[in-house]
């Protein structure tokens, strides 16, 4: 491997990195950090995000590597325009959970000899469940499909862009399959980051309902007025609905 090619996939790690922080990326996993109370299990959202985006990247990549596969343009905005309804429709389901009523209660548990209150939700409809459980759930940290099938949807949506910046830029297939899952090993570990940083004011205002409510309602605004600018954007300043 020539140095030029080593020098491409460093800067395909860094432009992973770089691609975490786009708006659409992190409105998307707010919503879904706002429903996590700990660092560790907002980290893994975007983990899990970052390998559902590298997933899309590498089947459309193989495509359209190996196989010359074309994106045509109006599949191209038709996955951006999946993207901005997605972010609707994550920012509606958000609000519309904060509008049933979702309550907070706290526990005690000894853990390692010292005694912890964590707080934990329980829903108006759902029946009251033990301390212990409750203890169990708030120490597990629980895997979710969600971020990884948000991370899908973008992943194709951005798959276009990259493609054609991949195949202008890289002769060898090798160099190129290497560029987009090194591209997506820096986008797990940005949105990983990220994720983490973005659970801080969920996780500060954990204990306080009521801020804690405002602050996951202002995801949820927050989420839907930007898909909503997304869909106009995409959908009739772009021409993709006319």
């Amino acid at each position: 491997m020539t140095a030029g090619s080593i020098s491409i996939l460093g800067l395909g790690f860094v432009l992973g990195l770089k691609h975490a922080l786009d708006a659409d990326h992190l409105v998307a996993v707010s919503t879904i950090v706002s429903e996590r109370k700990g660092f560790l299990s907002s980290s893994l959202v975007g983990a899990l995000w970052g390998l559902g985006h590298t997933a899309s990247l590498l089947v459309v990549g193989l495509l359209v590597i190996l196989f010359h596969v074309q994106i045509p343009e109006k599949v191209a905005m038709g996955l951006e325009f999946a993207v901005a309804v997605m972010l609707v429709i994550l920012g509606a389901n958000l609000l519309w959970k904060i509008r049933k009523g979702a309550t907070l209660h706290y526990h005690t548990h000894e853990h390692h000899h010292r005694l912890h209150i964590h707080p934990h939700l329980h829903e108006h409809a759902v029946p009251d469940h033990s301390h212990e459980q409750a203890s169990q759930d708030h120490h597990t940290v629980k895997p979710s499909k969600k971020p990884f099938f948000v991370g899908m949807v973008h992943g194709m949506a951005g798959s276009a862009a990259l493609m054609l910046v991949v195949l202008a830029a890289i002769s060898s297939r090798l160099v190129a399959l290497l560029y987009i899952a090194i591209f997506g090993i820096g986008s797990v570990g940005g949105m990983f980051l990220m994720s983490a940083l973005i659970s801080v004011p969920f996780a500060i205002t954990a204990k306080h309902h009521g801020i804690n409510r405002i602050v996951q309602t202002a995801a949820g605004i927050i989420s839907v007025s930007f898909g909503l600018f997304l869909v106009w954007q995409i959908g009739i300043s772009g021409g993709f609905l006319l």
